[in-house]
């Protein structure tokens, strides 16, 4: 966990005052830092003890005082074991800890240009197009998101879509420190449900669709919408950007309290949508209009229809930033995707080879629909469902991957703790398969099996794991890249 290098100081007293929190053992301390792990406690910390999914944080206040810690932040059940240690007593532990952290950095997220980006698919694209178009335009920003965090030119890693609270408050202290004019970030449904962006406010923030994915934890589509939309309300931003080519979106266009823009692919009624956009081999002729009349006139290399919708959005939110429309149709040809989003694999063979994170059935569909486009011959693809997460999807996953593919190998994905033999009976409960669709359990044969069945001009497409280095299995994470997998199988055939 990055820290800023200036000093911050906030009185416990105080800190409990902020979130009407009554507290225990008190003493006249003041924090200088905060953190949800105790790992991560320096001295001089306030440390999250939340109630978690499986063991409560309060379990680890004993190794977070040996690491430093001043103080505790907890509830009624965490403070029976704080001890002696001062301790904050909150109703909801992971918004008084965000409300808390935002007060210690003094609220950075409002002396950034800061940027949210939420939606079921996109968000990665979306966020990363807008940190190539800062950076192209010489405006240093910030990144955080799924694949990496950035500041400036400096990467790190990312251990989640969009970070805890204190990490959160931290990250965008140091973008603020080290002058960044923009922070561009991911926001994700579980981090809105889970309040960790809770005391943070965007300037600007934007919508790109809604589809089934994350029922496990939020119940129904209804639910996972209503969590989506609080992010464009006041309390977080003062703009937003909505794509209404979804019934979500144009919902989401009517219902949402702040000032917005809509952005559509299909419609011209939006504000913002494509006047022409022409295929010709792998590269799209665009003629962007926007507010006031706009014209932006160019060309995009990126691959799938779905991808117009991306960089549109991303378009308009530059454009909104400040920057001018003639830099803009300059900055578009560079642009390129995410790692993992349609990502080529290619070592000299006579085939494309893909590698994507599509993990919604929506996804799977877009994705398998954009290498029809670019296919003379079969779409051979190799799909999983991770374990530990919305079961519902998996039949429509199943059912999207063998309608959108010449060639459907089913295989497992990160099956964590379930079994990768009934995660995949469950993705194909539905289906009737011959050959040379099958079912392979293990990854790395069934990428072989894809690669082997390709003949010139056909796409093999690796869906599910995209950028990810990992598989888990039973809480062990081995290494496993798709696109180093794919590229040994591609070596192998030669």
């Amino acid at each position: 966990m990055i820290r800023p290098l200036t000093t911050y100081s906030l009185e416990l007293n105080e800190a409990a005052q902020l979130v009407s929190a009554k507290y225990a053992h008190s003493a006249d301390v003041h924090i200088t830092g905060i953190a949800m792990s105790d790992r991560d406690i320096q001295p001089g910390d306030l440390f999250v003890a939340a109630p978690g999914a499986k063991v409560h944080g309060a379990q680890f206040i004993a190794s977070a005082i040996k690491n430093g810690a001043v103080a505790v932040v907890t509830d009624e059940e965490g403070a029976l074991l704080s001890g002696n240690i001062p301790t904050v007593i909150a109703h909801d532990v992971r918004a008084a800890a965000a409300t808390i952290a935002a007060s210690l950095y003094k609220s950075p997220t409002r002396d950034l240009a800061s940027i949210g980006v939420t939606g079921t698919n996109g968000k990665t694209t979306v966020t990363m197009l807008l940190h190539q178009i800062f950076t192209s335009a010489h405006r240093e920003s910030g990144l955080i998101g799924t694949v990496e965090t950035r500041i400036g030119s400096e990467v790190l890693a990312s251990s989640r879509t969009t970070p805890e609270a204190p990490e959160l408050q931290s990250l965008a202290a140091v973008m603020r420190e080290r002058h960044m004019r923009h922070l561009v970030m991911e926001v994700s449904s579980h981090a809105i449900a889970l309040q960790r962006i809770k005391g943070s406010h965007f300037a600007m923030v934007g919508f790109t669709n809604l589809t089934q994915d994350h029922l496990d934890f939020h119940g129904d589509i209804e639910n996972y919408y209503q969590t989506k939309a609080k992010l464009f309300t006041h309390e977080y931003a003062e703009r937003g950007f909505i794509n209404i080519d979804s019934e979500h979106g144009q919902r989401l266009a009517r219902e949402c309290s702040i000032p917005i823009s809509t952005i559509s692919r299909e419609s011209t009624s939006a504000e913002w949508h494509f006047s022409n956009k022409h295929k010709i081999s792998q590269v799209y002729e665009i003629s962007i209009r926007g507010t006031g009349g706009i014209l932006i006139e160019s060309t995009t290399s990126l691959l799938g229809a779905y991808n117009l919708d991306n960089l549109l959005m991303a378009i308009a939110i530059a454009h909104e930033s400040g920057v001018d429309p003639v830099e803009l149709a300059t900055i578009i040809p560079t642009l390129i995707g995410a790692p993992g989003r349609l990502d080529p694999v290619s070592i000299g063979q006579n085939f494309t080879a893909l590698v994507d994170y599509a993990h919604s059935p929506d996804a799977v569909s877009n994705v398998l629909a954009a290498a029809r486009e670019f296919t003379p011959g079969k779409v051979i693809a190799v799909l999983g469902c991770g374990g530990d997460r919305d079961s519902s999807k998996r039949p429509l996953m199943g059912k999207a991957l063998i309608e959108g593919s010449d060639v459907a190998v089913f295989t497992s994905d990160n099956p964590r703790s379930e079994n990768p033999t009934e995660i995949l009976k469950e993705m194909t409960s539905s289906i009737s398969m011959s050959t040379p669709n099958t079912v392979i359990e293990d990854r790395a044969a069934a990428i072989e099996y894809a690669v082997g069945l390709a003949q010139a001009t056909d796409t093999v497409l690796i869906l599910g794991k995209g950028h990810e280095t990992g598989q888990d299995i039973k809480g062990v994470v081995t290494p496993f890249d798709d696109r180093l997998q794919l590229a040994r199988a591609i070596e192998n055939k030669k």
